[in-house]
């Protein structure tokens, strides 16, 4: 589905090392293999597939992709996301439900309910909405620095 995305927006007459490169949002890594929404760019719609996803600019919709998503520090967004993975840094109004874990950045804003194996939020987050974590699979981590 990822594929047919990006010849949607023009991407297929585009070598794969020529794409520009995913900005880490977390922890450091580089998230290159990621298809992007770039901050310019406003989508409605549906995302559903394999692989890992940035949200940099405006999106309202549905996600529901076996992979990790990253919003971005200016990103707003819309939706629902199912996920492996979510890392959140800008606006999301919505659900998410990650297999594995999800994080707020510092000025992540998650206005919504989540459910997830494991939870942080560093200190700055906002959270508004319900947290269930089934601790079979995760913790919870509330704060991001030592005491």
């Amino acid at each position: 589905m990822l594929g047919s995305l990006r010849r949607f927006f023009g991407f297929d007459s585009v070598e794969e090392d020529e794409l520009e490169p995913v900005t880490a949002l977390a922890s450091g890594s580089s998230h290159s293999g990621a298809f992007r929404v770039g901050e310019k760019l406003s989508i409605k719609g549906e995302i559903v597939g394999e692989g890992d996803l940035e949200l940099a600019g405006r999106f309202e919709g549905i996600v529901n992709v076996n992979g990790r998503v990253f919003v971005g520090e200016r990103a707003e967004v819309d939706a629902d996301i199912s996920a492996s993975n979510i890392v959140v840094g800008g606006k999301v109004r919505g659900n998410l439900n990650a297999t594995g874990r999800v994080e707020i950045l510092p000025q992540g804003i998650l206005t919504g309910n989540l459910k997830s194996g494991s939870f942080a939020a560093a200190d700055g987050a906002l959270v508004k909405g319900e947290i269930v974590v089934d601790r079979g699979r995760g913790r919870v981590e509330v704060g991001g620095g030592q005491p």
